[in-house]
């Protein structure tokens, strides 16, 4: 690894505090839009660091944002801290061991990404002051993630309006820039309404919202032959209805994610859900009613930042393991099946490499697209502002994300190292931007003729708001 350039140092040089950062978050898991300590802590972290920070963003309590420096154009530096819920395990062990007393878990590594984003924007911080130059960075913490997405929330209340470009990173059991690929979906609880009766006295007086949801689920089962084949459809009952069966429930919910390649497409499958719901209410004589949950575009690639982190990357090199770390890794591997760690290579285009514990290249930028995407709310900051997204070891080569493999890895020294490791890439990466001023033109130039083709429409209707405190956040 080389450390040639100015800002490496500085990552270095507060990387004890930004480790004890992610793993303070770590140790206080919290789901979406209620991440109330993991928020406290990089808000003081913020303060700590020098920024001017800015609270409660888009409405949402558990948003923060803090700015650095004057004038010149205007860096995003991404951070997430959320949790997921069934994922709690004890770190540093190789085998499942749920944590006592609650059931959440970093099994995503936001506990990483929050911390190397606040990492990588105080040495951006740092090196503005230490040379005196024109330029503002910006952190964003940014709850809410895993389907809350607050981000989408936040484009829509022009957040980052004045914003040059965005820069993330996600964890991962390899090092490339994301090819920026993912899914727009949406989540929508349809709640039918039906009528309460003795189920085997007069069951002919009983209209069920249970045999509503059902039948939905039904219709969405043979939708499913005629969709595009990167389309899905997801489900789960948020309210079954009640425990008696010798009630005929009356009012049952269901929350359908819909997930599309494109928001012309997802709109199209959307129509059509909707109209599944209306016959499932003819059919069980209910009636039903809908609520938008959450929303999120598909991400767009600005290539110019693209090729200008990989550039960053091959300068630094991969992450440093050592055999300490190695030994964890493979130990962890011993849980894993040969489809999982082949699945860590297709993604890359490549052939697998069985007995690699801990990813030691830099994906190559022009790899071929072999599939698989999932869906993230930064989508709809790259469709705001031009975006590129890292990805970073910090775990064993087919270590699945949402898996308890990931949250037993989460503070281990290599996610530490990782961590620090994306940090540089991202600082990296706007230093670049804010020493080269051709850099940010282009990057500008592209994100404007992909709009002109293809006009942004934020999938979350004006009216509905982040559903802070509500259920089921």
């Amino acid at each position: 690894m080389r450390n040639d350039n100015p800002i490496w140092p500085l990552v270095d040089a507060r990387a004890a505090e930004f480790t004890d950062l992610a793993d303070r978050v770590f140790d206080t898991p919290e789901l979406a839009y209620g991440e109330v300590k993991s928020c406290a802590a990089h808000t003081r972290m913020l303060r700590d660091q020098g920024f001017r920070v800015t609270e409660n963003l888009a409405g949402i309590p558990t948003a923060v944002m803090g700015e650095a420096g004057q004038g010149g154009p205007v860096i995003a530096i991404l951070g997430e801290y959320d949790a997921l819920p069934g994922l709690s395990q004890k770190p540093g062990l190789a085998e499942p061991r749920q944590i006592a007393d609650h059931g959440f878990g970093h099994g995503c590594g936001h506990n990483l990404l929050g911390s190397a984003a606040l990492s990588a924007a105080t040495a951006v911080k740092d090196w503005l002051e230490a040379q005196g130059i024109a330029g503002r960075v910006r952190y964003y913490g940014c709850p809410a993630e895993e389907g809350g997405a607050a981000k989408t929330y936040m484009v829509r209340d022009g957040l980052f309006d004045d914003v040059d470009i965005a820069i993330t990173w996600h964890p991962a059991s390899f090092n490339a820039v994301d090819d920026m690929r993912s899914l727009a979906n949406t989540r929508i609880d349809f709640t039918f309404h039906g009528k309460a009766a003795h189920a085997a006295g007069a069951p002919e007086l009983g209209r069920s919202a249970l045999d509503a949801v059902e039948l939905m689920n039904i219709g969405i089962n043979y939708m499913r032959e005629h969709m595009p084949d990167a389309a899905r459809v997801h489900y789960a009952y948020l309210d079954a209805g009640g425990i008696a069966p010798n009630v005929v429930q009356a009012k049952a919910t269901v929350r359908q994610l819909i997930r599309s390649p494109d928001l012309a497409g997802l709109s199209s499958l959307v129509d059509r859900v909707r109209r599944i719901a209306d016959g499932a209410a003819l059919m069980s004589g209910t009636t039903v009613t809908s609520r938008v949950f959450s929303a999120v575009s598909n991400l767009t690639e600005n290539l110019p930042l693209s090729r200008a982190m990989q550039a960053q990357f091959e300068a630094l090199g991969p992450v440093p393991f050592d055999a300490q770390d190695a030994a964890f890794a493979t130990a962890i591997r011993e849980s894993l099946t040969r489809e999982d760690i082949a699945d860590t290579f297709k993604r890359l285009a490549m052939k697998p490499d069985y007995d690699l514990p801990l990813c030691d290249f830099i994906a190559p930028l022009d790899r071929p697209f072999m599939g698989g995407m999932g869906s993230t709310d930064v989508g709809d900051v790259s469709w705001a502002v031009p975006t590129v997204q890292a990805r970073v070891a910090t775990c064993a080569v087919g270590t699945a994300l949402h898996s308890w493999q990931q949250t037993a890895q989460g503070k281990a020294p290599a996610a530490h190292k990782g961590m620090l490791h994306a940090a540089k890439v991202m600082a990296a990466t706007a230093h670049a931007a804010l020493t080269d001023p051709g850099l940010i033109k282009a990057a500008l130039a592209a994100h404007a003729d992909h709009l002109a083709d293809q006009p942004y429409s934020c999938p979350i209707p004006a009216d509905t708001q982040p559903p802070v405190g509500g259920p089921n956040t």
